[in-house]
Order: structure tokens, then sequence, then C-alpha cells
């Protein structure tokens, strides 16, 4: 028997039960549609994360105190204060593979401004931090100077969500007077707008000054939370941390049996992690998803031996008149491959829907690629086989004459 005619028989065998065809198909369609609508929004995630940690520069570094050992118990980082302004005139000094460094000394306080105030972090940097964060311009007003950073001056930057809270009625901030942490700033520019970074936090709740006004007149310490810096280019960010870690040891005095009180992190390694752990999360919504393909295998299993029991006596009719077990096996295999393709495909076009509606919907992002579409196709192709298969050699395996006297 060819294919045609198997396929002819099998479509007139489903056009016969076309609910409970359905029906079984639901479990292959609903299984597909989340396989495809899971891995689109975790590749979706991948690549936003990568997007935006690549946006702020994929040369950049990134220095931090490191927790150390001391007595047995390892310290809080947030405890650990190594960073000084020595061991950022250190890097700027001889550091040979870095274009920039800033020093980063973060407060966490009120903003206010007449009767409205709100509650932001104000950041004390140099000059060239905003060169070191990419794509950060000034939407309006100057930047300070090196002369406001050795003066102290009180002059400072304001992000677009601090505007909106303080400035509700769109008035210019330029000129006008805050107060953070009873403290006034004179406000000389605004931030182009960011919006929410790749681990859901606002940009642009942020207030920038010059980090001598931060560390003596609010913080009252000598530390810095970070230092960022820049290599010269991609390239070069392995030759730069390694540079910067042997410049901070030398700058902190550090035995060579003593451990890095310091950390350093390449925007690069950033990427890198959070690519793996994406990876892995897309890698369990996605099994998780399958489930239902089994599932769904298991109601074409079932549904096929029910249609076998059923049609005995066609089947038995067959083999009076010449059908071969091997025909009949095809038969019910052709069926049982029809529903499972049939649902792919459903599934495929359900699955692209709903992978557009969460991201028109919910605003998240996703991204269907063809390749887990080509694998939800071939993985519930298979399902039919693997599943049809089982009921499709009982049939074949029917004696003839048992199966013409079945009721």
């Amino acid at each position: 028997m060819n294919l045609a005619n198997l396929m002819k028989i099998a479509l007139k065998a489903l056009r016969r039960n076309k609910l409970r065809a359905f029906l079984t198909m639901l479990g292959i369609i609903i299984g597909v549609a989340s396989v495809i609508a899971m891995l689109a929004i975790g590749q979706g995630s991948k690549q936003s994360i990568q997007t935006q940690l690549s946006a702020m520069g994929s040369n950049m570094i990134v220095i931090r105190p490191n927790s150390n050992v001391q007595g047995g118990a390892r310290l809080d980082a947030t405890n650990v204060q190594t960073l000084t302004i020595d061991d950022v005139k250190a890097l700027q000094k001889k550091a040979v593979y870095l274009k920039a460094v800033s020093p980063s000394a973060s407060a966490r306080g009120q903003a206010i401004y007449g009767n409205n105030n709100w509650p932001t972090n104000m950041q004390g940097v140099n000059t060239s931090y905003l060169d070191i964060i990419r794509e950060w311009p000034l939407a309006s007003g100057v930047a300070f100077t090196d002369k406001d950073i050795n003066v102290e001056a009180k002059v400072c930057l304001l992000g677009q969500t601090v505007i909106n809270n303080l400035f509700p009625h769109g008035e210019s901030p330029i000129g006008k007077y805050i107060r953070f942490a009873k403290i006034p700033f004179l406000v000389i520019g605004t931030l182009a707008p960011k919006g929410e970074n790749a681990f859901g936090q606002d940009q642009d709740d942020v207030i920038i000054a010059p980090y001598t006004s931060v560390q003596k007149r609010i913080l009252s310490s000598i530390y810095f939370q970070n230092i960022y810096a820049s290599s010269l280019d991609e390239n070069s960010t392995d030759a730069a941390s390694a540079e910067i870690g042997q410049i901070l040891r030398v700058s902190h005095r550090l035995k060579p049996s003593d451990i890095d009180d310091f950390a350093v992190r390449t925007m690069q390694e950033l990427i890198n992690t959070f690519s793996s752990t994406s990876s892995l999360l897309t890698i369990l919504l996605a099994v998780i998803a399958g489930i239902s393909l089994v599932v769904g295998g298991i109601g074409i299993m079932n549904i096929m031996y029910v249609s076998v029991t059923e049609r005995t006596r066609e089947i038995g009719l067959r083999m009076s008149i010449g059908a071969t077990g091997t025909d009949i096996l095809f038969q019910f295999l052709t069926e049982a491959i029809m529903i499972s393709v049939t649902g792919g495909l459903l599934g495929v076009i359900l699955g692209i829907t709903a992978t557009k509606l969460v991201s028109y919907l919910l605003s998240w992002p996703t991204l269907i690629t063809e390749s887990s579409i080509v694998l939800s196709f071939v993985v519930c192709a298979v399902t039919g086989i693997f599943f049809g298969y089982y009921p499709a050699q009982k049939a074949s395996r029917l004696d003839p004459i048992e199966a013409l006297r079945y009721e």
C-alpha cells in the first residue's frame, strides 16, 4: 500500500471522529505552543540582558571592595571598605590599558524641592563617569567640571525620574536648588532618560554629583563603594583587568600570600554569567512545557488503542482480502502521525500568537527563533511515531479470523 492510499484512509478515519481527533490533538497543540512560548520568553530575556549590559560598554570594568576573611568569618561586602582616592590616582597614573577611571560614592536619602520630595540615590563620581557609562548624554544644561570636584561644589545632575517627582508641572530644574540630606545642591544639568536596566532597576532614579561633595558633605567617609573604569578597547579588557589587580595589590600593600581585598569584574564576565543563567532557565522552562507534549503523546496512544478496538472487524476484513500486517501497521501509524503533525502545526500557530500577545500586553522581551519551531515540530512528530507505534503494532498482529468474529 502506497503512502497516498495510507493518507486517504487515515483522513477518512479521522473525519469519522472529528471531535475525538481534535481533543486528541489538543494535548500536542498545547505542548508545542508552550514550548515555543517558553523558549521565546527565555531567549528574549537573554537577549535583553545581553543588549542592556553591552549598552553599558563591553569594555567597562567595575572594581568593588571584596569581603575578606577575618578570624574565620567572612565579612559582608557592604561592610568592607578598601577603595580610596589613592587607588584611583594609582590607576590613572600607572595603568597602560585603561582609558578612563571614575570613583563612585553613593548615598541614599530624600531629595526635596519646595513641597515635593522623593527618596533617591545620589552618586558621587568624577568627570569621566558619563563617558565610561555609554549612551547617557545630557538632556540639558552642563556637566560639572574638575574645578567643581576640587572645591567640593554643591552642584548636581538629575535623572528623569527625580525630575518627574520634584518638578511634576514640567518646569525646568536647571538653576534651581534642591536639598539632599539637608544640604542644598544647584541643578546644573539633566540626564537623558535611560529606563530600567537588565535587573529591573530604574536607571533614571539618580542624582549625580562630584564625588568630593558626596564623600565629605554627606557620607563623611574617604572610601568608595565602586571604581568604574574602561579599557582602551574590547580586546584589551582582559589585560586591563589583570593590570588593575597588580596595581591595586601594590596600592593596598598586600603580601603575595594575602588574598585580594577587592574584586575586578568586566562587563563581558557579567554578560557570560547572566547568559549562562538565562540559558539554564530557558532549558528548565522548555522541559516543563515539554511535559505537556508527553501528556499529549499518551493521549494519542490511548485514542489509538480505542480506535484499534473499535475497528477490529475492519482490520479483519482488510486482512482477509490481502492486507498484510505491515499494511495495517502503517495504516494506524499514519493516523497517529497525522494527528501529531496536524496538532504540531496548530501548536506552532498558537505558540507564535501567544508569544506576540505576551510581548504586546505584558511588554516582556521575547524572541521566536526558527530552531525552537523546528525543534517543537520534530519532537511532536517523534511523539506521534513513538506513542502510535505500539497500538499500530497490536492492530497488525490481530488474527484475521478472530477479528472478523469480534463484536
